[in-house]
């Protein structure tokens, strides 16, 4: 398994589209810029299977982080999606990734 390239504490929407819960693992898209959309790989810190609604602190690992060099900060929030339905966000706290870093 590759390193995590962030920290972030993620959010998912109760009232969105998707219904189940998410379990560590879990790999949605993430919108990384505004015309960058990517998937990466969640592990949560406190629990295995995060409910609807529920904020957690995790790490997210990118599948091709090179592609899309200095676009994330502490702070900037990005979409967490399925498709083209949003399901969530992640705020990014950290950034382990150098790489990604702006």
């Amino acid at each position: 398994m590759s390193k995590p390239d962030v920290e972030a504490k993620i959010t998912f929407l109760k009232n969105g589209e998707r219904t189940r819960p998410v379990f560590t693992g879990y790999r949605p898209n993430h919108l990384v810029t505004d015309n960058y959309l990517t998937t990466g790989a969640h592990h949560y810190y406190e629990k295995d299977i995060v409910e609807m609604g529920e904020t957690v602190l995790g790490t997210i690992t990118f599948i091709s982080p090179e592609a899309y060099p200095n676009t994330l900060w502490v702070g900037k929030i990005i979409n967490i999606q399925e498709g083209s339905r949003i399901v969530g966000y992640a705020e990014i706290t950290k950034v382990f990734n150098l790489q990604l870093l702006k």
